[in-house]
């Protein structure tokens, strides 16, 4: 019986191919290894196909009646009508500038606040206990009250995407900014920095990679707080759209509205992952 030799010499195992050993492939499915770039998108785009199948078995099979769930044949098919016959490229542009308005002006107030409450414990000490409570507060439950200040125009839709938002930011950037490391404080003192120095020179830039994070992940929840505003109370939008269409009983176009969001979002968090990664590229090398 013939058996299977194993290099002995260190040149000689170098040239055997690890992807080949059963150890490497049991590697490739251990927790938190990486896999590459490729098998990512691919991966991700089997998901969607794999959905998208069983969608279409459900309902083009008739499993499923289509006044509960269009197909996507007919979703297709409505989202064509929406751009072609009743302009819905005009409601995705004023859904994305009151995502983009309300989280702009949550970032504004809410970043600087967080730094300052991360550096000085004083400061942490008079707002966070304000600042936890409405965080647990929801954004819809303004509506009401925003609508009797602010009316049904664009500011109350900002409004609730700001309150949403700016007490989110708030406390991650503060827990972000005040997580810094104590020895490089301690450093910066020792070579004569002062108070504002170790917040400019050692505070802030290194928790900007994390600080861009948390904004990425808050605009995501922006958009929640956006369909929310345009549920009540408006004449246009993406919400007002799937308003329009819960009524008329077409979940075709209730379906295309959420995916359509979907897809907007996921374009938005792949351009702020990069502009991260170009501009705090630094921070990716560990």
């Amino acid at each position: 019986m013939s058996m299977r030799t194993v290099p002995s010499t260190p040149a000689a195992q170098a040239a055997v191919p690890v992807a080949a050993t059963p150890a490497a492939r049991r590697r490739s499915l251990a927790p938190l290894e990486p896999v590459s770039a490729r098998a990512r998108w691919l991966l991700g785009l089997a998901f969607f196909v794999l959905f998208f199948a069983v969608w279409a078995a459900f309902t083009l099979g008739g499993y499923v009646s289509p006044t509960f769930l269009a197909s996507p044949v007919t979703m297709v098919r409505e989202g064509w009508a929406l751009f072609a016959e009743y302009g819905f490229i005009k409601d995705i542009g004023m859904t994305v500038w009151r995502v983009l308005g309300g989280f702009v002006l949550a970032a504004i107030i809410a970043v600087p606040l967080g730094i300052a409450m991360g550096a000085y414990k004083g400061i942490e000490a008079f707002f966070e206990p304000f600042i936890s409570f409405c965080r647990y507060l929801p954004a819809s439950a303004f509506i009401p009250l925003l609508i009797l200040w602010a009316g049904i125009g664009e500011a109350q839709k900002i409004l609730v995407i700001f309150i949403g938002s700016v007490f989110q930011i708030v406390l991650m950037v503060a827990v972000t900014v005040g997580s810094a490391r104590r020895d490089l404080v301690e450093a910066a003192y020792t070579l004569g920095a002062g108070h504002r120095g170790i917040v400019t020179r050692v505070l802030i830039p290194g928790a900007a990679p994390e600080i861009a994070e948390t904004l990425r992940l808050v605009l995501g929840w922006a958009w929640t707080y956006v369909i929310v505003a345009e549920l009540i109370g408006s004449s246009s939008g993406i919400g007002h759209m799937i308003t329009d269409s819960q009524a008329l009983l077409n979940t075709g176009q209730i379906i295309f509205g959420i995916i359509v969001i979907g897809l907007i979002g996921l374009v938005s968090d792949f351009a702020f992952k990069a502009a991260n990664r170009r501009i705090f590229a630094w921070s990716y090398l560990r």
